[in-house]
């Protein structure tokens, strides 16, 4: 396992590798291991995104969790930059229960890169896993020009 952080406007971020492929980003400062190429792509692509200049991360990304959960992350990952989606209409989409879609949200191993901030409810902002917790996730939709979803 490979491990580097950066600091960003939300705290700092962890790039967890292993096998070629980002498998965790953490609120926290750790380095290991090697800092090899995919690492230091995540971490520009990073600051890239906290910058303003990135659309849509291009990693390969290995997120653990059941097919269920990884059904999730792809309906999160495919939520453009400045938009979202309620725990709902991924449900729907999915043809399952609100409830399991925000359990797994939850789970989200590599917040901000797997969007998850771009989850809401209806009416209201919903939970959020990282460091911060909501008030991490409104200055993620903020820096996304999200605004009407805060007003």
């Amino acid at each position: 396992m490979n491990a580097a952080y950066l600091k960003t406007p939300v705290g700092t971020l962890t790039l967890i590798a292993q096998n070629e492929a980002i498998t965790e980003l953490l609120w926290a400062e750790r380095q290991e291991g090697s800092h090899t190429a995919l690492l230091q792509e995540g971490l520009d692509q990073l600051a890239a995104y906290f910058e303003g200049r990135l659309e849509q991360f291009d990693l390969p990304l290995a997120p653990a969790g059941t097919d269920f959960q990884q059904q999730v992350y792809a309906a999160m990952s495919a939520i453009p930059k400045g938009e979202t989606r309620t725990y709902g209409e991924i449900a729907k989409a999915l043809g399952v229960p609100a409830q399991p879609v925000g359990q797994a949200c939850g789970s989200n191993p590599i917040p901000v890169i797997i969007p998850c901030h771009r989850v809401v409810g209806t009416g209201h902002l919903g939970g959020f896993s990282g460091a911060g917790g909501v008030e991490t996730k409104v200055k993620l939709l903020q820096g996304e020009g999200a605004y009407s979803l805060l007003i």
